[in-house]
């Protein structure tokens, strides 16, 4: 089909389209006289127009239908989400033509559609012989640039919404190993540095096979799910709460000394032995306890030697009747 008659029965002219918005009247006629030497492609709905790193470097303006530009990300995973759609007047592959590289992206039709089809030659004329021309293609590199950068800032927000929900235990809702093995380390350089104390709490609940073999599993992950929110309900804001392993958790007290550590855990274990997991009258009620080892960062100490203190105290607790704190 001849430009004319696309123009003719869409109803479009010249100055519809993007690139040659608001061009006067004797920049229009050198316009028209280039563009007439262009072709027009029409195509089918899902056909490629463009393939990712192709080295198609062409203009494609829309003069009917609708583009769509696909990421790699996207066409691998079978997603629609951050795709970007171009209809009449909008024109697609510009930064090819003007930086000479492959294409980024797939792009394909949606639905039938029409597209003026301009040389990389004519394009660098067209912006020669019409400050009009280049003028709006500088607008359209610039909405371009503040489009990715959008769609960047979004991907991050996505990105970082699923790391942090990766540091975070399904069944407690408290922090887990993976946040454990990123952060104590910059607690404890941050200690070292300033001179402030830090302390942790290792706890497990006492017998807690039996406490699963006569109660079930199900009730298993109750007793868990007890455990922390005791820990939750009883810490300061500052302070940080991990699911370490099965039914052993850590606590860690940013700027809290041995012994102000002791009465954290003190109070914990008198909490733990009051909370009941179930009410159930055909059964007797269960309680949780737990033992509890504390330890405070010394000179020189890592993450390892940190934990392995704390959890050498845990022993001892246990060793000596469980219910109860060790140092």
């Amino acid at each position: 089909m001849e430009l004319l008659n696309i123009f003719a029965h869409s109803g479009f002219s010249v100055r519809n389209l993007q690139l040659f918005k608001d061009i006067d009247d004797k920049n229009l006629v050198a316009v028209n006289n280039l563009i007439s030497t262009c072709s027009v492609m029409q195509i089918k709905a899902d056909q490629n127009i463009i393939t990712a790193h192709s080295a198609d470097n062409r203009l494609y303006v829309v003069l009917s239908g609708t583009l769509e530009v696909q990421s790699h990300e996207n066409i691998t995973s079978g997603s629609t989400v951050g795709n970007v759609q171009y209809t009449a007047g909008e024109c697609v592959g510009e930064l090819s033509v003007l930086d000479d590289e492959d294409q980024p992206h797939t792009i394909k039709a949606v639905c039938d559609s029409d597209l003026l089809v301009i040389e990389p030659e004519t394009l660098w004329r067209l912006i020669d012989e019409s400050n009009g021309v280049a003028r709006n293609l500088l607008k359209l590199l610039s909405f371009r640039i503040r489009t990715t950068n959008a769609l960047l800032r979004r991907r991050h927000r996505v990105g970082e919404f699923y790391r942090q929900m990766s540091m975070i235990d399904g069944l407690t809702g408290i922090h887990n190993r993976a946040w454990l093995q990123s952060q104590l380390p910059q607690l404890i350089e941050h200690a070292h540095g300033t001179g402030t104390p830090l302390s942790i709490i290792m706890a497990d609940l006492d017998h807690f096979k039996q406490f699963n073999d006569t109660y079930g599993h199900i009730v298993g992950d109750d007793a868990i799910q007890s455990a922390a929110k005791v820990l939750n309900s009883t810490l300061r804001p500052s302070d940080f709460s991990v699911r370490f392993g099965g039914e052993e958790m850590l606590v860690i007290l940013p700027d809290t000394s041995a012994h102000a550590c002791l009465t954290v855990a003190q109070r914990l274990c008198d909490k733990f032995a009051q909370t009941t997991v179930f009410k159930d009258n055909r059964m007797p009620l269960p309680h949780i306890t737990a033992s509890f080892g504390i330890a405070s960062l010394a000179a020189g100490q890592d993450s390892s030697t940190f934990i392995a203190a704390a959890d050498a105290a845990l022993y001892r607790a246990k060793n000596s009747g469980r219910n109860r704190v060790s140092q």
